[in-house]
């Protein structure tokens, strides 16, 4: 075998990442990200092992991204002109670098934690009381809100991750807000101003005729059941 032949192959896949930073936004970003990672294990000492952990799931993130730009170019190769079948191929490859990216961020917060905070966590879950501050549970009610209302959107028929679907995210958020206000305020007056303001948020999502009223609805009903397990049933 040649030497040209054993360097054009090198000198072509490099190029192909080359391109892929030049020509896609999010991959800079996630090139970006990767550095940033990488620099703040080094500050942070991180042991060997954790370290080959965060690179594989940034290896995993960013071949994710060039798949999904790979898919992109020849979907429209193939389908110059707009087809259900091309969108839902984009689709999905973007879904793919989706979730390899949020998985990449709960690793990551995971070594971030450490294990003691964890053994921590264990101890209190073990005891009579949970041991979350507020912080925390709102944190948490976010995220958990968010993961439901994905998975609702997933279930329809209709609208985007981002804008319409079976839940309304909007709504969902906002009441779940409220009624954590509600139940640590524990004043009429403040939870009433607080359900008022989630209510304003609902309407608009309905006036931009993004959401029907039963997908307020049901996003409002998984704030409102989110915020009274958090604050309302869990023991503080």
């Amino acid at each position: 075998m040649s030497k040209r032949d054993m360097v054009g192959p090198f000198r072509v896949a490099f190029g192909g990442i080359i391109h892929t930073f030049r020509t896609q936004r999010h991959m800079r970003i996630h090139l970006y990200v990767t550095f940033a990672t990488i620099l703040a294990a080094m500050f942070f000492r991180l042991r060997l092992r954790e370290i080959l952990v965060l690179l594989f799931m940034i290896t995993f993130v960013l071949v994710a991204e060039m798949f999904n730009s790979a898919i992109e170019a020849t979907v429209d190769l193939a389908s110059p002109n707009y087809h259900p079948l091309a969108k839902f191929a984009k689709d999905i490859a973007a879904g793919a670098v989706l979730i390899t990216t949020i998985m990449a961020i709960i690793v990551g917060s995971l070594i971030a934690i450490g294990e003691g905070q964890w053994e921590r966590i264990r101890v209190s879950i073990a005891s009579e009381s949970i041991g979350l501050d507020t912080v925390s549970r709102i944190i948490a009610g976010v995220f958990l809100t968010v993961i439901v209302v994905i998975i609702g959107k997933g279930l329809g028929s209709r609208g985007r991750v981002l804008q319409g679907g079976l839940v309304s995210g909007h709504a969902a958020i906002g009441f779940f807000l409220a009624t954590s206000a509600l139940l640590l305020a524990d004043n009429v007056v403040v939870g009433g101003v607080a359900i008022i303001l989630a209510a304003i948020i609902a309407q608009s999502r309905w006036e931009a005729k993004f959401h029907s009223i039963f997908e307020l609805t049901l996003g409002a009903a998984v704030g409102v059941i989110l915020g009274v397990v958090l604050f309302g049933i869990i023991p503080k």
